[in-house]
C-alpha cells in the first residue's frame, strides 16, 4: 500500500464528517472512531454532549468485513491482522494531519473518542503515532499490539471505559491495557461499568466528566 503523495490525497482516503464547532467555547477537536458496522455518522451525537463547542472529525473505516465497515482487518474475534493494523494506523495518522491543515486545526487539541474497533485503532495510534493525539477516550478497547519499546506517552491522558460483563473484552485485558499505557507514562483512568460490550449512558456521562477535568 503506497503512502498518500499529498495532504489532499490523505484527506480524501476517508469518507468523513467535519463539524467546526465554536472556538469561543472549546479548543478541542474530537476524533470520533466508530465500532464495527458503524460509519461516519454513528458517533456524531456524542460530540456536543461530551464537549459542547468542540470541533468534530469523524471518519468511516475503510475495511469491509461482510459489508460492515471497520478500521482494520481481523483474523478472528479478538485476533488482529497486525500487518494491516500497522498500515491502517499510518493512513489514519496521515488523515488526521491532513485534516488539521485543511480545517485549520493546528492550534487545537485532538482527543480520540473510539468505541470497540474504533477504540482499538485509536490505541494503535497512541502506540505507533502518539504525536497525533493529545488524549483519548477508549470504550471497550483491547490491546492492539505489543510494541518493541514503549512509546513516549508521558502525561498523555487516556480514559478506558470497560464493562465488567463484556464478553469480548475480558477484565484482565482491560487491566493489561491500562498497565501497558501507564508503563509508557500515560495518565490512565480505568473506569468500570456493570455493562457488557454495549455502551450505557453512565459510560458516556463518566467520560464527559473525565474530559471536562482534563481539557477545559
Amino acid at each position: 500500500m503506497t503512502q498518500p503523495s499529498s495532504p489532499k490525497e490523505a484527506l480524501s482516503l476517508f469518507h468523513h464528517r467535519f463539524v467546526p464547532g465554536d472556538r469561543a467555547i472549546s479548543s478541542l477537536v474530537l476524533l470520533l472512531l466508530h465500532g464495527t458496522g458503524g460509519d461516519e455518522d454513528d458517533l456524531l451525537p456524542l460530540g456536543p454532549y461530551l464537549a459542547p463547542g468542540a470541533a468534530v472529525l469523524s471518519p468511516r473505516g475503510r475495511v469491509l468485513e461482510h459489508g460492515a465497515a471497520r478500521f482494520f482487518r481481523r483474523l478472528a474475534e479478538g485476533v488482529f491482522d497486525e500487518e494491516d493494523l500497522a498500515r491502517r494506523t499510518e493512513e489514519l495518522a496521515d488523515f488526521i494531519g491532513a485534516a488539521r491543515e485543511e480545517y485549520r486545526l493546528r492550534d487545537r487539541s485532538v482527543v480520540a473518542v473510539g468505541f470497540s474497533n474504533g477504540a482499538n485503532i485509536a490505541g494503535s495510534l497512541l502506540l505507533r503515532r502518539p504525536e497525533v493525539l493529545d488524549g483519548a477516550i477508549l470504550f471497550r478497547a483491547m490491546v492492539p499490539f505489543v510494541p518493541d519499546k514503549p512509546p513516549p506517552l508521558e502525561g498523555k491522558p487516556v480514559y478506558l471505559g470497560a464493562g465488567r460483563a463484556d464478553p469480548i473484552v475480558h477484565t484482565t485485558e482491560s487491566e493489561r491495557w491500562a498497565t501497558m499505557l501507564r508503563a509508557a507514562g500515560a495518565e490512565v483512568t480505568l473506569h468500570w461499568s456493570e455493562m457488557g460490550h454495549a455502551l450505557s449512558q453512565e459510560d458516556i456521562d463518566a467520560a464527559r466528566e473525565w474530559l471536562r477535568g482534563r481539557f477545559r
